[in-house]
Protein backbone atom coordinates (compact mmCIF):
# COMPACT_ATOMS: atom_id res chain seq x y z
CA UNK A 1 0.00 0.00 0.00
CA UNK A 2 3.09 2.19 0.76
CA UNK A 3 4.63 1.37 -2.18
CA UNK A 4 1.37 2.12 -4.01
CA UNK A 5 1.03 5.69 -2.57
CA UNK A 6 4.73 6.04 -2.85
CA UNK A 7 4.24 5.65 -6.46
CA UNK A 8 1.05 7.75 -7.29
CA UNK A 9 3.11 10.73 -5.60
CA UNK A 10 6.18 10.10 -7.72
CA UNK A 11 4.10 10.22 -10.97
CA UNK A 12 2.37 13.06 -10.04
CA UNK A 13 5.23 15.22 -9.29
CA UNK A 14 6.47 14.07 -12.61
CA UNK A 15 3.56 14.67 -14.74
CA UNK A 16 3.27 17.88 -12.29
CA UNK A 17 6.86 18.56 -13.58
CA UNK A 18 6.61 17.41 -17.07
CA UNK A 19 3.86 20.17 -17.71
CA UNK A 20 5.49 23.30 -16.20
CA UNK A 21 8.47 22.42 -17.89
CA UNK A 22 6.93 22.88 -21.67
CA UNK A 23 4.39 25.57 -20.54
CA UNK A 24 7.79 28.03 -19.57
CA UNK A 25 8.86 26.16 -23.53
CA UNK A 26 5.82 27.41 -24.90
CA UNK A 27 5.11 30.56 -23.05
CA UNK A 28 9.24 31.44 -22.39
CA UNK A 29 8.80 31.83 -18.66
CA UNK A 30 5.83 34.15 -19.56
CA UNK A 31 3.02 32.48 -18.96
CA UNK A 32 1.69 34.32 -15.90
CA UNK A 33 1.84 37.91 -17.92
CA UNK A 34 -0.48 36.69 -20.69
CA UNK A 35 -3.23 35.16 -17.92
CA UNK A 36 -3.02 38.37 -16.23
CA UNK A 37 -2.75 40.32 -19.52
CA UNK A 38 -6.14 38.39 -20.57
CA UNK A 39 -7.64 38.72 -17.44
CA UNK A 40 -6.85 42.62 -17.43
CA UNK A 41 -7.99 42.81 -20.97
CA UNK A 42 -11.59 41.45 -20.29
CA UNK A 43 -11.81 42.97 -16.58
CA UNK A 44 -11.24 46.33 -18.68
CA UNK A 45 -13.74 46.25 -21.34
CA UNK A 46 -16.37 44.59 -18.62
CA UNK A 47 -15.41 48.03 -16.87
CA UNK A 48 -15.77 50.29 -20.28
CA UNK A 49 -19.27 48.59 -21.31
CA UNK A 50 -21.01 48.73 -17.79
CA UNK A 51 -20.56 52.63 -18.05
CA UNK A 52 -21.75 52.20 -22.00
CA UNK A 53 -25.79 52.88 -21.45
CA UNK A 54 -26.25 51.40 -24.58
CA UNK A 55 -24.77 48.45 -24.27
CA UNK A 56 -27.52 45.39 -23.33
CA UNK A 57 -25.91 42.48 -21.30
CA UNK A 58 -27.00 39.17 -22.47
CA UNK A 59 -24.96 35.79 -23.70
CA UNK A 60 -24.01 37.34 -26.86
CA UNK A 61 -22.24 40.03 -25.69
CA UNK A 62 -20.34 38.11 -23.36
CA UNK A 63 -19.64 35.44 -25.82
CA UNK A 64 -17.32 38.47 -27.65
CA UNK A 65 -15.79 40.16 -24.24
CA UNK A 66 -14.58 36.54 -23.38
CA UNK A 67 -13.63 35.64 -26.95
CA UNK A 68 -10.77 38.26 -27.17
CA UNK A 69 -8.71 36.44 -24.13
CA UNK A 70 -8.92 33.28 -25.34
CA UNK A 71 -7.36 34.47 -28.89
CA UNK A 72 -4.76 36.61 -27.10
CA UNK A 73 -3.94 33.08 -24.49
CA UNK A 74 -3.51 30.83 -27.45
CA UNK A 75 -1.79 33.34 -29.84
CA UNK A 76 1.84 32.85 -28.51
CA UNK A 77 2.46 30.02 -27.98
CA UNK A 78 1.15 28.50 -31.42
CA UNK A 79 3.15 31.02 -33.11
CA UNK A 80 6.23 31.57 -31.33
CA UNK A 81 6.37 27.75 -29.70
CA UNK A 82 8.86 26.57 -32.83
CA UNK A 83 11.39 29.55 -32.06
CA UNK A 84 10.97 29.04 -28.13
CA UNK A 85 12.18 25.51 -29.07
CA UNK A 86 15.22 26.64 -31.25
CA UNK A 87 15.77 29.91 -28.40
CA UNK A 88 15.95 27.17 -25.90
CA UNK A 89 18.00 24.68 -27.89
CA UNK A 90 15.35 21.75 -27.51
CA UNK A 91 15.00 21.61 -31.48
CA UNK A 92 18.25 19.14 -32.03
CA UNK A 93 16.67 17.03 -29.03
CA UNK A 94 13.00 16.63 -30.66
CA UNK A 95 14.51 15.87 -34.33
CA UNK A 96 16.69 13.44 -32.70
CA UNK A 97 14.34 10.97 -31.90
CA UNK A 98 11.92 9.49 -34.39
CA UNK A 99 8.06 10.36 -33.72
CA UNK A 100 9.17 12.25 -30.75
CA UNK A 101 8.49 15.48 -32.20
CA UNK A 102 4.82 14.72 -32.74
CA UNK A 103 4.30 13.49 -29.38
CA UNK A 104 5.69 16.61 -27.57
CA UNK A 105 3.83 18.76 -30.28
CA UNK A 106 0.47 16.92 -29.86
CA UNK A 107 1.04 17.26 -25.79
CA UNK A 108 1.66 20.55 -25.74
CA UNK A 109 -0.88 21.82 -28.28
CA UNK A 110 -3.39 19.94 -25.43
CA UNK A 111 -1.54 21.65 -22.89
CA UNK A 112 -2.47 24.99 -24.40
CA UNK A 113 -6.14 24.57 -25.17
CA UNK A 114 -6.51 23.24 -21.42
CA UNK A 115 -5.28 26.11 -20.47
CA UNK A 116 -7.49 28.16 -22.26
CA UNK A 117 -10.39 26.26 -21.31
CA UNK A 118 -9.45 26.70 -17.65
CA UNK A 119 -8.93 30.23 -17.98
CA UNK A 120 -12.04 30.82 -20.20
CA UNK A 121 -14.27 28.97 -17.89
CA UNK A 122 -12.77 31.44 -14.87
CA UNK A 123 -14.07 34.09 -16.36
CA UNK A 124 -17.07 33.16 -17.71
CA UNK A 125 -18.07 31.76 -14.37
CA UNK A 126 -17.06 35.39 -13.10
CA UNK A 127 -19.09 36.85 -15.68
CA UNK A 128 -22.32 34.60 -14.77
CA UNK A 129 -22.28 35.55 -11.35
CA UNK A 130 -21.76 39.06 -11.35
CA UNK A 131 -22.80 40.34 -14.68
CA UNK A 132 -26.08 38.34 -16.62
CA UNK A 133 -26.91 34.51 -15.77
CA UNK A 134 -26.35 32.05 -18.52
CA UNK A 135 -24.63 28.59 -19.11
CA UNK A 136 -21.02 28.72 -18.46
CA UNK A 137 -20.20 25.19 -19.77
CA UNK A 138 -21.92 26.00 -23.35
CA UNK A 139 -20.31 29.26 -23.16
CA UNK A 140 -16.98 27.65 -23.08
CA UNK A 141 -17.88 25.31 -25.50
CA UNK A 142 -19.08 27.38 -28.12
CA UNK A 143 -15.93 29.48 -27.31
CA UNK A 144 -13.78 26.75 -28.04
CA UNK A 145 -14.44 26.58 -31.58
CA UNK A 146 -12.94 29.81 -33.24
CA UNK A 147 -10.13 29.89 -29.99
CA UNK A 148 -9.09 26.50 -31.12
CA UNK A 149 -9.00 26.82 -35.02
CA UNK A 150 -7.11 29.68 -34.61
CA UNK A 151 -4.46 28.35 -32.30
CA UNK A 152 -4.47 24.98 -34.99
CA UNK A 153 -3.97 27.52 -37.90
CA UNK A 154 -1.05 29.37 -35.84
CA UNK A 155 0.39 26.21 -35.60
CA UNK A 156 0.46 25.07 -39.14
CA UNK A 157 1.82 28.42 -40.32
CA UNK A 158 4.21 28.90 -37.66
CA UNK A 159 5.29 25.17 -39.44
CA UNK A 160 5.04 26.39 -42.89
CA UNK A 161 6.99 29.96 -42.09
CA UNK A 162 9.57 28.49 -39.78
CA UNK A 163 9.92 32.11 -38.39
CA UNK A 164 7.78 33.44 -35.04
CA UNK A 165 7.52 37.04 -36.03
CA UNK A 166 6.94 36.14 -39.68
CA UNK A 167 3.92 33.64 -38.56
CA UNK A 168 2.87 36.20 -36.36
CA UNK A 169 2.46 39.05 -38.87
CA UNK A 170 0.80 36.80 -40.77
CA UNK A 171 -1.76 35.36 -38.58
CA UNK A 172 -2.50 39.13 -37.50
CA UNK A 173 -3.41 39.74 -41.38
CA UNK A 174 -5.52 36.54 -41.03
CA UNK A 175 -7.31 37.72 -38.13
CA UNK A 176 -8.24 40.91 -39.39
CA UNK A 177 -9.07 39.39 -42.90
CA UNK A 178 -11.53 37.06 -40.72
CA UNK A 179 -13.07 39.84 -38.18
CA UNK A 180 -14.03 41.86 -41.43
CA UNK A 181 -15.26 39.57 -43.64
CA UNK A 182 -17.58 38.51 -40.01
CA UNK A 183 -19.00 41.62 -40.66
CA UNK A 184 -19.93 40.65 -44.26
CA UNK A 185 -20.36 37.06 -43.99
CA UNK A 186 -23.25 37.91 -40.86
CA UNK A 187 -25.27 34.60 -40.58
CA UNK A 188 -23.21 32.35 -42.88
CA UNK A 189 -22.04 29.03 -41.74
CA UNK A 190 -18.97 30.30 -42.91
CA UNK A 191 -18.29 33.03 -40.54
CA UNK A 192 -15.25 32.20 -38.15
CA UNK A 193 -17.05 34.40 -35.20
CA UNK A 194 -20.29 33.45 -35.76
CA UNK A 195 -22.44 34.31 -32.48
CA UNK A 196 -23.93 30.69 -31.46
CA UNK A 197 -26.01 33.12 -28.96
CA UNK A 198 -27.24 36.13 -31.07
CA UNK A 199 -30.09 34.42 -32.92
CA UNK A 200 -30.70 36.77 -36.30
CA UNK A 201 -35.22 37.83 -36.31
CA UNK A 202 -35.70 36.50 -39.62
CA UNK A 203 -34.15 33.53 -39.42
CA UNK A 204 -36.19 30.13 -38.05
CA UNK A 205 -34.54 28.70 -35.17
CA UNK A 206 -34.24 25.19 -37.25
CA UNK A 207 -32.89 26.93 -39.38
CA UNK A 208 -30.34 28.44 -37.43
CA UNK A 209 -29.41 25.67 -35.53
CA UNK A 210 -28.50 23.83 -38.99
CA UNK A 211 -26.11 26.90 -39.90
CA UNK A 212 -24.58 26.61 -35.79
CA UNK A 213 -24.30 23.12 -36.48
CA UNK A 214 -22.40 23.27 -40.15
CA UNK A 215 -20.39 26.05 -38.87
CA UNK A 216 -18.75 24.04 -36.30
CA UNK A 217 -18.14 21.18 -38.09
CA UNK A 218 -16.21 23.17 -40.79
CA UNK A 219 -14.43 24.49 -37.41
CA UNK A 220 -13.41 21.35 -36.47
CA UNK A 221 -12.50 19.88 -40.16
CA UNK A 222 -9.94 22.91 -40.00
CA UNK A 223 -8.62 22.29 -36.73
CA UNK A 224 -7.93 19.13 -37.28
CA UNK A 225 -6.22 19.43 -41.15
CA UNK A 226 -4.19 22.39 -39.31
CA UNK A 227 -2.73 20.55 -36.93
CA UNK A 228 -1.97 17.17 -39.56
CA UNK A 229 -0.66 19.34 -41.89
CA UNK A 230 1.56 21.67 -38.97
CA UNK A 231 3.02 18.05 -38.11
CA UNK A 232 4.01 17.06 -41.59
CA UNK A 233 5.37 20.03 -41.84
CA UNK A 234 8.02 18.80 -38.43
CA UNK A 235 8.95 16.11 -41.22
CA UNK A 236 10.83 18.67 -42.71
CA UNK A 237 13.99 18.48 -40.20
CA UNK A 238 16.95 20.32 -42.14
CA UNK A 239 14.70 23.73 -42.30
CA UNK A 240 14.24 23.89 -38.66
CA UNK A 241 17.33 23.25 -37.27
Amino acid sequence: MKRRISFMKSSAAWIVGVIRYNLKIMFANKFIYFLLAAAAFFLLVVFLSLFDSNTSLNEAIIYYWLLIPGILLIFYPTVFGLQNDADAFMLEILFAVPNYRYKIWLIRLILIYLVVFLMLGILALISAFSLVSFSVGKMVYELMFPVFFLGSLAFFISSAVRNGYGAAALMIMIGIFFWISSGILAESKWNLFLNPFHTPENVSDFVWHDVMIKNRIYQSVGIVISILLGLLNLQKREKFI
